[in-house]
């Protein structure tokens, strides 16, 4: 997976700060932030997980899940001619605007984990 770092089942965005030469983490499927630097790999891992855990003690203490909820619905804004060419492949295909998006989305994201 191109810049995400697995920490404890967790995922987290890494980026590389070039003008402070620092990494940043940050996990992205938690319901709040949590980040974490280091100068380098191995140091970053073990900030991500103190980070987490920290996380994880406030949640426990708080009563509150960690994991962000998704609803599975997002809007989308596209050109209308981008649109109108979605459309035509999808019917073409024999399948809606939904399940032709949601087909090829699930092709880019799987070639990408």
């Amino acid at each position: 997976m191109k810049n995400i770092m697995e920490i404890d089942g967790y995922k987290a965005v890494i980026q590389y700060d070039s003008e402070n030469e620092i990494f940043r983490g940050e996990f992205i499927e938690l319901n709040g932030g949590a980040d974490f630097y280091a100068k380098d790999i191995k140091g970053l891992r073990k900030e991500g997980k103190i980070s987490l855990k920290v996380f994880l003690d406030m949640c426990r203490e708080k009563g509150v899940g960690p994991v962000k909820k998704f609803s599975g619905k997002f809007n989308l804004r596209i050109p209308t001619q981008l649109h109108a060419k979605i459309a035509t492949v999808a019917a073409a295909d024999g399948k809606s605007i939904n399940v032709w998006i949601v087909e090829k989305l699930s092709r880019m994201v799987d070639k990408s984990v």
